[in-house]
């Protein structure tokens, strides 16, 4: 069953010191293992000096896909902790690598934890936090005399409106959340008296950013 998700959206980068050694976290949307491999590669070239570069990366819909290293770490101080933190924050589809400059003061294994989830949560919070909530697209098809009682019940609604076609009818395409398809068919064929004509196309999702949709 499809269902809704968070992600990030884009690109992002943060470094830090800590104790002297440099954190250096990157982070990135992806969509299959093959998109997060090449990225880890192109980290560790462009980083082939570093002290360790430690990937992770969950991918599906179920996190079918789940990988990580410590890279040379002790055990469980670094891929595992990055890990762990995305599933609690119920972060998917994403890679992360984590590049350390060792600068000579040891962290002890806490310390590590630490460190490197740190620096997986400022890349994280560079590459924006999004939700990708599932949404059904109707087309409505309306009479010009019916426009404005379509149109100010679907605001009033809260439905998303993607966009207005004009021709021969008012061509409105909408988005609803699946459980709320129901009542706007309901609605639309009460307010036009069955005059409408209402077509479900797909099933979509959007991209949510600090409660705004940025790609309807």
């Amino acid at each position: 069953m499809t269902k809704d998700y968070k992600t990030v959206l884009e690109y992002g980068e943060a470094e830090e010191i800590i104790n002297k050694s440099k954190f250096i976290g990157y982070a990135k949307p992806v969509t299959s293992e093959e998109e997060a491999v090449q990225f880890i590669e192109e980290v560790k070239k462009k980083h082939w000096n570093a002290t360790h570069n430690v990937p992770v990366y969950l991918v599906g819909d179920n996190n079918e896909i789940q990988r990580y290293s410590d890279d040379g770490e002790p055990s469980g101080t670094a891929g595992v902790p990055i890990l762990e933190m995305l599933k609690k924050e119920e972060i998917k589809n994403v890679v992360i690598v984590v590049t350390r400059y060792y600068g000579g003061i040891k962290l002890g294994t806490g310390g590590l934890v630490r460190a490197y989830t740190s620096a997986a949560k400022l890349a994280i919070k560079e590459a924006k936090v999004v939700e990708k909530v599932i949404n059904n697209q109707y087309l409505i098809r309306i009479d010009y005399t019916l426009h404005g009682k379509i149109q100010n019940e679907l605001i009033n609604g809260e439905y998303i409106i993607k966009d207005t076609i004009y021709d021969d009818k008012v061509n409105i395409y909408v988005y609803c959340k699946p459980h709320e398809s129901h009542r706007l068919v309901s609605k639309i064929t009460d307010i036009s008296s069955g005059k409408a004509d209402i077509q479900e196309k797909d099933e979509v999702y959007l991209t949510i950013l600090d409660g705004k949709v940025i790609d309807a």
